[in-house]
């Protein structure tokens, strides 16, 4: 029969493997052309796999959780049968396949394990149901324990949100109950039953109510143990090598941002009504720290064992709080080459392509120097971690009014101004105190000469 072959598609230039996070079809499913496949993700961004041709899914080669490099099959679809065609009443699953939160028997025919009834019986869990499933640590045998109110049975947003209510006690016992009435006799546990894992590796055990108590008891008492997601485990290992890889120093100064905050103040609404978007603070620091990456370009280059690579282009990223708590870093790419309507556009619609999950692979990547704004958050000032492989990134505190001393030609006086800290983390493998110490303050002094009069 013709086999078409469903490959790992390129995501980016400097992406090399992808992580399978659900299959959402099986073998013997109908298949639309351009209809999603698979749910992949790269470092912190998920994307969907559509399929390239029309046909019933044949083969599935890898399986949930498993790393693929780009360019390799991951499935095969046979387009001679018509995508209309009723699947087979007994599907014949491959090795590599998994079925989410339903147990399956390692090699052998579901004939043989469990009796039809209870085959058909699987419950279908929408991806929203999933996605809270996993983002709250909840497991195979605690999700096939809450009562769903959809049809057939289904669990619903609503049903998944009640039950995380109830608390941790009645939701482990409910859990442990399932468990004990779903558990095949015909089956030797340790042995032959396999149980997927679903998205990331945030399932836990399915002797769940036994290992919560156990993990639990290694804390003490009155704790709560939450397992990391996907993502914060991502997050993790990244702030922890960077740690590893570079000698970190940071740098401090204040910057009088008193001009800067009355233009913005001044031309905000005018900007919105002209090109439909707001300005924030963020494009403004952003345009001043081109300009002096453009004075010291050692500050925007990487390092490559005994060689400094010094990048031409200037990639900005932006670090990005999303609603979940996680951190991520979208890139505005050659950003010397925007005016400030430009950076505005960028950070906007990055920024918002974030928050809704809605970043495509190639938009976190290729950095040269990062951005964070910890006063958003309302810290004055901060130590960020170097966003390898960078070697400097700047943080931005909350703007106050303070009163500090202004030196005028009929001497000082004091007068109330909006005042920022600024702090730079840098590599001192190659960016020493000087270096560091005189590009934060380039900045400091870019800002504190914001023309007033500027148009925008």
């Amino acid at each position: 029969m013709p086999l078409v072959d469903l490959i790992m598609p390129k995501l980016g230039e400097s992406i090399m493997e992808a992580t399978i996070l659900k299959w959402h079809k099986k073998v013997g499913d109908a298949v639309q052309q351009d209809e999603t496949v698979l749910d992949i993700a790269t470092d912190k961004v998920d994307s969907e796999v559509p399929s390239t041709d029309a046909g019933i899914l044949a083969e599935i080669l890898f399986k949930e959780n498993d790393v693929v490099p780009i360019g390799a099959v991951i499935a095969r679809l046979n387009t001679e049968v018509a995508v209309n065609h009723a699947a087979p009443s007994q599907p014949v699953f491959t090795q590599a396949e998994e079925i989410p939160f339903q147990p399956t028997v390692s090699q052998q025919p579901a004939t043989n394990t469990q009796p039809k009834a209870a085959a058909s019986a699987i419950r279908f869990y929408s991806p929203l149901v999933l996605k809270i499933a996993q983002e709250e640590g909840i497991g195979m045998a605690e999700l096939e324990s809450i009562p769903g109110t959809g049809q057939d049975g289904r669990v619903s947003k609503k049903d998944i949100l009640d039950y995380l209510s109830q608390g941790a006690g009645a939701r482990n016992q409910a859990a442990a109950v399932q468990e004990v009435k779903e558990q095949p006799a015909t089956v030797k546990p340790p042995v032959q039953v396999a149980v997927p894992a679903v998205q990331t590796n945030t399932q836990r055990p399915q002797a769940e109510p036994e290992n919560t108590q156990i993990e639990t008891s290694k804390y003490g008492p009155n704790v709560e143990v939450v397992e990391m997601d996907r993502m914060r485990k991502l997050i993790a290992k990244f702030m922890v090598d960077s740690k590893h890889i570079s000698p970190h120093v940071t740098s401090f100064t204040e910057a009088d941002v008193t001009n800067l905050v009355l233009w913005r103040e001044k031309v905000k609404k005018d900007f919105e009504k002209r090109e439909n978007t707001k300005i924030t603070f963020t494009p403004l620091f952003i345009e001043a720290v081109v300009k002096c990456l453009k004075k010291f370009p050692l500050i925007n280059c990487s390092i490559d064992g005994d060689k400094i690579i010094i990048k031409k282009d200037i990639n900005i990223g932006m670090a990005t709080a999303l609603p979940s708590g996680n951190l991520i870093v979208p890139v505005i790419k050659n950003a010397d080459q925007l005016n400030l309507v430009g950076l505005s556009k960028q950070v906007n619609g990055l920024a918002d392509a974030a928050r809704n999950n809605k970043l495509k692979p190639d938009d976190t990547q290729g950095g040269t120097f990062t951005l964070t704004n910890v006063g958003t958050f309302g810290s004055l000032m901060g130590t960020p971690i170097i966003n390898q492989p960078q070697v400097a990134i700047l943080a931005v505190g909350a703007i106050k009014k303070r009163p500090v001393v202004i030196e005028t030609p009929q001497g000082d006086t004091i007068g109330i101004r909006h005042m920022m800290y600024l702090s730079m983390s840098y590599d001192h493998r190659i960016v020493d105190g000087s270096l560091g110490a005189t590009f934060l303050t380039a900045v400091a002094k870019e800002l504190e000469a914001w023309d007033v009069n500027r148009s925008f």
